[in-house]
């Protein structure tokens, strides 16, 4: 049995949600920008050199070109085991970028080198792809490398003149808006981002919406469907389980088995004229009862002998539990569930029912063997089943059942969360945050 809590609830290993991390950047991107930097830096180092006759000191200004092509060979070494980065190793790419540019600017005169602006570059990056974290780190490591090179630079060497330097009140102007346009940058550049991420995702939730809506229609119609081809079949059925049954002696053994496919046959045809009927053909309020006799109801059909029903309520109101309407979503959704866990649990099945407001959380557990680790993330999709391929195979699953419940439930405003106990057994949460069906 799952593992409980102090206040009796299931102890929960929750699914792991794997949501995209904020600002994924591709690393072959960052590698391809800094090999045009790379050929830049050394190309602007030969013009400035030999074009323009300025004395640098060259060795150290290839080192710090060199060492950039040996993080550019690792980094593409990377790209087939790490072809994503994220903020943090993103970022730390972008500020090593940023402080080998400061090292080049250091050398050949600090603010006074007019491709000082390049500073920006890296950030300029880092704000249209990084989370907030990161960019704020960043932004201030470009802050401290233009307040760096304001104050600690080898002179710019002029052409013709042992050392000349630009005043100091402009240099002062260029730390000012350089400054202020790493701040600049960095905030709209980010907001402007963050809105385009948020109408992505916006924009990939309506997608999957409208699958899942694509789906429960195409299970509706394959219903209807099956509803309509089997009517003749199962009259047939019924029609032999009748004449066997006036035929047979009742003290026959064979007695009962007839008793019993009377009883499948009448659930089925049951079964059907419910899948048959439309929404508005229910006539009237529905039922209104407590909620643990919902859910006993409910379960009464997949009961078994040996699986005991425990139903739990926590946190009622003092004025007692309230009474729910049985809403055709919510008892079909719940019926799913119910019996996936009475198909599987070994000795029982727990309901724990928690009013704590606001709300409603409802949690059915089970001492099973619990979903495959693998297929918690995709648990709630068509066509993915719990089930071993086997086990598929032997009971006609096609692991539709929690698409449909997870279908019904998020219909009727709630969500739905599947984890395992930590000492076994599978365990569905659903809570409606302001239930509508409760009187």
């Amino acid at each position: 049995m799952s593992e409980a809590t102090p206040n009796n609830q299931p102890a929960l290993v929750p699914a792991a949600l794997s949501p995209v991390a904020e600002g994924r950047v591709s690393a072959r991107t960052l590698v391809t920008i800094r090999w045009a930097a790379i050929v830049g830096q050394a190309a602007t180092l030969a013009i400035v050199m030999q074009g323009l006759g300025m004395h640098l000191l060259l060795p150290h200004a290839l080192g710090a070109v060199l060492v950039s092509v040996a993080v550019n060979l690792f980094a593409v070494r990377r790209l087939r085991q790490q072809p994503f980065l994220a903020d943090r190793d993103a970022a730390l790419y972008l500020a090593y970028d940023m402080v080998q540019l400061a090292v080049l600017l250091y050398l050949t005169g600090g603010l006074d080198n007019p491709f000082a602006v390049m500073m920006l570059a890296p950030l300029t990056v880092a704000a249209s792809a990084l989370g907030r974290t990161a960019v704020a780190s960043l932004t201030a490591l470009a802050v401290l490398c233009f307040t760096a090179l304001a104050l600690v630079a080898l002179p710019l060497p002029w052409p013709g003149q042992e050392e000349a330097g630009l005043p100091l009140l402009y240099r002062f102007g260029v730390w000012a808006a350089l400054t202020l346009s790493s701040g600049f940058i960095a905030a709209y550049l980010f907001q402007v981002a963050q809105g385009a991420r948020r109408l992505s995702m916006a924009l990939n939730a309506s997608q999957e919406s409208l699958a899942r809506a694509h789906h429960v229609s195409a299970v509706g119609a394959l219903a209807a469907a099956a509803a309509h081809e089997l009517g003749s079949p199962l009259g047939t059925i019924a029609v032999v389980a009748k004449e066997l049954a006036r035929d047979i002696d009742p003290a026959s053994p064979m007695a009962e088995d007839v008793a019993l496919l009377q009883s499948q046959v009448a659930r089925c045809r049951d079964i059907l004229a419910e899948l048959s009927r439309h929404p508005g053909d229910r006539g009237g309020a529905e039922p209104i009862v407590p909620m643990p006799a919902l859910i006993e109801t409910v379960a009464s059909p997949y009961a078994r002998p040996e699986i005991a029903l425990e139903i739990e309520s926590l946190n009622e109101p003092e004025d007692g539990p309230p009474s729910v309407q049985s809403v055709p979503e919510v008892v079909h959704g719940l019926a799913n569930i119910l019996q996936n866990a009475m198909q599987f649990a070994r000795s029982r099945v727990r309901v724990t029912i928690d009013w704590a407001g606001p709300g409603l959380t409802l949690t059915v557990a089970d001492d099973g063997p619990g979903y495959p680790p693998a297929l918690l993330d995709r648990l709630g999709e068509p066509y993915v089943s719990g089930r071993s391929l086997a086990a598929r195979e032997t009971a006609g699953n096609m692991g539709l059942g929690l698409f449909i419940a997870q279908s019904l439930l998020e219909r009727s405003g709630a969500s739905v969360r599947y984890a395992n106990g930590k000492s076994g057994g599978a365990a569905v949460a659903i809570r409606w945050k302001t239930p509508s069906f409760t009187v």
